[in-house]
C-alpha cells in the first residue's frame, strides 16, 4: 500500500481534484481513495496487488506528479511537494461505509 500527502496551493483545489479524477490507475492497483484532510490538504491511498506492481508503476506516478506539481505547495525542503510512504498491509478490516465515520455495522461513529 502507498499513501501520499499533498498540500494544494490556494485557489487550485478544483483543478487538483479534476486532475485526480482523470488519473488512470496503473496495472496492479486494487483500490485508490483520496481524502480531503483539511482546507487544502489531501491524502491519496492506493492498495496494490503486490510490491512489484507498485515498483513497476513508480515512473508513471512520477510522470503524473510532474503534470500537477505546479498546483502543489512545498511541504518542506526535504520532502518537496509530496510526503509519500509505502509498505505492506498488516491489518485489513473492511466495512461498507454508509456515512462519513459510519459503517453498515454501526461500529464506527463520529
Amino acid at each position: 500500500m502507498n499513501v501520499v500527502r499533498f498540500t494544494v496551493k490556494s485557489g487550485d483545489e478544483a483543478k487538483f481534484e479534476d486532475s485526480l479524477k482523470k488519473f488512470i490507475n496503473p496495472d496492479g492497483v486494487l483500490f485508490r481513495k483520496v481524502i480531503k484532510t483539511g482546507e487544502r490538504s489531501y491524502c491519496s491511498m492506493m492498495e496494490w496487488a503486490d510490491e512489484q506492481s507498485l515498483a513497476n508503476a513508480r515512473q508513471k506516478m512520477i510522470a503524473y506528479l510532474d503534470t500537477i506539481r505546479d498546483l502543489l505547495e512545498e511541504i518542506s525542503p526535504e520532502l518537496g511537494v509530496t510526503d509519500p510512504v509505502s509498505g505492506p498491509v498488516v491489518i485489513d478490516e473492511q466495512g461498507n461505509v454508509t456515512t462519513p465515520g459510519g459503517t453498515i455495522s454501526g461500529k464506527i461513529k463520529t
